[in-house]
């Protein structure tokens, strides 16, 4: 399911100010093993190829203004070349976390120096993490648009994260066992 217009030119907004191009979107009411039926991908390989983004540095989430999206969404800023993830494998990722509303880092393993695995669909993540990463390839940078119901919901992640708070995580997919 295609975004509405303002809501794909606040994400295509978005997309460029981490230097990605292209989209993909789906209705964020899935099921909660994190698949998504019917959900479309659609790159523009022309710009993508244009863009020199070296994944191995932090990258700068910049937040658009406007309404906040209530739907699940993903831009490959960096398509990978080796093994796709899917549900049941182990993944490592490296990751920053921007509230949409507060546009404030609340996370980010970068700070740490320290990459963060988890095994996909299995639930140890939210839900528009594990529906996020999956198809992902490694070596691939993935931006993450993640509304409320599948982060931290009416309880949000107090005191960083506020109630239903759309999301915005940038991943970059370094392992898959």
């Amino acid at each position: 399911m295609k975004l509405p217009a303002l809501m794909l030119a606040l994400f295509v907004a978005l997309a460029i100010a981490v230097a990605g191009c292209g989209g993909s979107s789906d209705d964020s009411s899935s099921d909660s093993t994190g698949s998504s039926s019917g959900s479309t991908t659609s790159s523009d390989s022309t710009e993508s190829e244009s863009v020199s983004v070296d994944t191995s540095k932090k990258p700068k989430v910049t937040v658009p203004t406007g309404i906040s999206p209530k739907k699940f969404a993903y831009q490959d800023i960096v398509e990978g070349t080796g093994a796709a993830a899917k549900s049941g494998d182990k993944v490592t990722v490296q990751y920053v976390g921007v509230g949409y509303d507060t546009e404030k880092e609340f996370d980010s393993s970068w700070s740490r120096n320290e990459p963060f695995s988890f095994n996909l669909g299995g639930g140890e993540v939210i839900q528009g993490w594990d529906r996020g990463v999956e198809g992902m390839k490694v070596g691939g940078r993935r931006e993450l648009l993640i509304p409320g119901n599948l982060a931290y919901g009416a309880a949000g992640s107090p005191p960083k994260i506020g109630p239903n708070e759309t999301l915005i995580f940038v991943i970059d997919l370094l392992e898959v066992e």
